[in-house]
């Protein structure tokens, strides 16, 4: 067979495989399941039974979370569709918006595109970097892994355009094998393009493929067309009902059929399509017409006819435009209607669906309202936010499940980047070394809970996998003063704590806890981006400040009432021209949820307000009624304009 090369492709005589590293997910959500499901699904998993299916929307980079899926789902995922790069730079960016101050009826709404993260221009670094070669790789890498979790009876569909699709082909047919290719699937986005020295392009192409040569196929149709129907069906019967005659013969030697008293012999070369049962059928029915020189034809009535069968060329699907209502402004954003007929055409109701590209979340929404299950996953943040608000919009949508790989991710990166066999004891120490080089801060030694100084202020560096809490955080403080007559810290009066996760409502309680003690402290998130040796090397690391949420709770007999009263975002990562146009704090707010029993497992979306293009209006109260007295903890989650979450756990007592 014939193949593509590519440098990379191969290293001493066989070929790089992708990332196998397997990691358990972690849930960080579960999103509108009601109290008796959430009570089910622990029972079950206490008795050690499988719970109810719940639908993955999975926060993460494909190359980890593609084979952490292989463990549950090889061989299980009945239908991929993926749109992957198209080898253009914006695949990352996305349009915020800041909505109009509450206070102002009349005001506007200001769109501002955000640029890329750090994490996801790495992704694209790694992807284009080496130009053809890399993204050859990384497709080569993502095809594999992708057909290990496709069944048996399963398909998949390729997304792509003019920019790369036909290398991607070669890559296809060696991975799938050329005899599982069904269709390059053309899809007029545009009716109208001008290009200057060529042809104007219009079109982009879906290659779709499947697993064996068993597989789910249910023939799509699509309505006729008016002037089809026009210049076709212009005969009536008796009864005024329109048709048109079809012929009935097809290529292929075939015997003569009895047609009335007449038996006809086929034109040579061809046979009747039908059997001589369907025929008797058709005639009794009145179906069909003899011309005088003994021709059959069949009628076709027009009230009969669902549509025409859907072929390679899709020109009936338009693109969205600027007024669309499922337009959420995301660039990359295809139609619903596009992935209806690729989800109806290659599987059943109850068949399992994954999408590793969720952009806007398109697969989600229609694979739900179809009834399928679903698996999406994404590496950017505001895609997660902008999948579940979409998802949550949907009338009846089952309870689906937010996850990430977590705090196993970074064990994994820890492992790999600072074990060492014989000094397995200072693996710590040298993780923390290299997050203060990153902070631009010196390290300190012979201390416990402070790591490094920088600019005068302590630093406490968090370990991997665990958030910071606030017995950690006292045990920070009191040492803080241990050290204060001491050089280290004797003109220093705070501490910049870094972590990647904190316990709820840390930011509120610990401030507190350290202005009464007369300290200054801050809480600074660990990007992501230091897994990430390029991001590293270019210098692409920033440490954000957390936003900080108040809330007033009223308990009221069984009822509570929740209001939002302030929200404080750190302006560390917004332009000036957006910082200017806030009026309102509530403008930083595009979504907001409560669990209003939280159990100290995971926080359950029970109640939730979001802005929508067609409603950008945000309540800020919320109200609920307990069926008993008691004590409970409420958790708020508030995701702001650009998809970072916040959240609050308070105590209550329902009486």
């Amino acid at each position: 067979m014939t193949e593509l090369m590519w440098d990379g492709k191969y290293k001493d005589g066989k070929k790089v495989s992708p990332v196998r590293i397997e990691l358990p997910f972690q849930t960080v959500e579960t999103v509108n399941e009601t109290a008796k499901d959430r009570q089910l699904t622990l029972d079950m998993l206490f008795a050690g039974q499988e719970p109810e299916w719940r639908n993955r929307l999975i926060w993460g980079d494909k190359k980890y979370v593609l084979p952490s899926l292989l463990p549950e789902f090889a061989r299980k995922i009945n239908l991929i569709y993926i749109d992957p790069p198209f080898a253009t730079g914006d695949n990352f960016s996305f349009t915020a918006t800041v909505p109009h101050d509450i206070d102002n009826e009349e005001g506007n709404s200001i769109n501002f595109t955000k640029e890329p993260s750090i994490i996801e221009q790495k992704a694209y670094r790694d992807t284009w970097g080496r130009g053809l070669d890399g993204y050859l790789q990384w497709f080569y890498d993502t095809a594999l892994l992708l057909r290990e979790l496709l069944s048996d009876n399963g398909s998949i569909y390729i997304h792509l355009d003019w920019h790369i699709g036909y290398y991607a082909k070669a890559v296809l047919d060696e991975i799938f094998g050329p005899d599982c290719f069904r269709n390059e699937i053309i899809w007029q986005r545009f009716n109208y393009h001008a290009d200057a020295k060529r042809f104007g392009i219009v079109h982009e192409g879906i290659f779709f493929y499947t697993k064996t040569q068993n597989y789910i196929w249910n023939p799509q149709v699509a309505p006729l067309k008016d002037s089809y129907i026009e210049s076709h069906f212009t005969s009536k019967d008796q009864n005024g009902r329109v048709y048109r005659l079809d012929n009935m013969l097809a290529k292929g030697d075939g015997p003569p059929r009895k047609f009335g008293d007449k038996i006809l012999s086929p034109n040579p070369g061809t046979h009747w399509r039908y059997s001589q049962e369907k025929i008797d059928q058709l005639w009794n029915e009145g179906k069909i017409v003899l011309s005088a020189n003994g021709h059959a034809s069949v009628k076709r009535y027009l009230d009969e006819i669902e549509g025409a069968v859907v072929h390679s060329l899709w020109t009936d699907i338009k693109p969205l435009n600027s007024q669309a209502a499922e337009r959420l402004d995301y660039p990359t954003q295809k139609p619903e209607s596009l992935l209806e007929r690729i989800i109806k055409a290659s599987s059943n109701e109850d068949d399992l669906v994954l999408d590793c590209f969720c952009g806007s979340g398109t697969t989600a929404a229609v694979a739900e309202r179809l009834g399928r299950r679903w698996i999406t996953c994404d590496l950017g943040r505001f895609a997660i936010h902008t999948a579940r608000k979409r998802l949550l919009s949907i009338d009846n949508v089952r309870p689906f499940i937010v996850q990430n790989l977590g705090k196993y991710e970074r064990q994994a990166w820890q492992a790999a980047e600072f074990a060492d066999p014989l000094q397995r004891a200072n693996m710590q120490q040298r993780y923390r070394n290299f997050i203060l080089q990153l902070y631009h801060a010196t390290p300190l030694d012979g201390y416990t809970w402070l790591h490094g100084i920088k600019a005068g202020k302590l630093i406490h560096v968090g370990s991997v996998d665990a958030p910071i809490a606030l017995g950690e955080v006292k045990a920070i403080v009191n040492e803080f003063w241990r050290v204060r007559g001491k050089d280290v810290g004797e003109h220093s009066n705070g501490i910049d704590i870094l972590g990647w996760d904190f316990a709820f409502d840390l930011n509120e309680t610990a401030k507190q806890m350290a202005a009464d003690a007369n300290i200054k402290l801050s809480f600074k998130k660990i990007p992501r981006e230091v897994l990430e040796k390029k991001a590293v090397e270019q210098g692409d690391i920033a440490f954000y400040e957390l936003a900080a949420l108040d809330v007033d709770v009223k308990p009221v007999r069984k009822a509570l009432a929740v209001e939002l009263k302030n929200f404080f975002v750190p302006p560390d990562d917004v332009p000036e021209e957006i910082r200017s146009a806030i009026t309102h704090w509530s403008q930083w707010i595009d979504y907001w949820a409560i669990d209003w029993d939280y159990r100290d497992d995971t926080f359950h979306n029970q109640w939730q307000t979001y802005r929508t293009k067609k409603n950008p209006k945000l309540l800020l109260r919320a109200s609920h009624d307990y069926d008993e007295p008691g004590k409970y903890t409420i958790v708020i989650k508030v995701i702001d304009i650009l998809g970072n979450d916040t959240t609050k756990s308070i105590p209550v007592e329902i009486k």
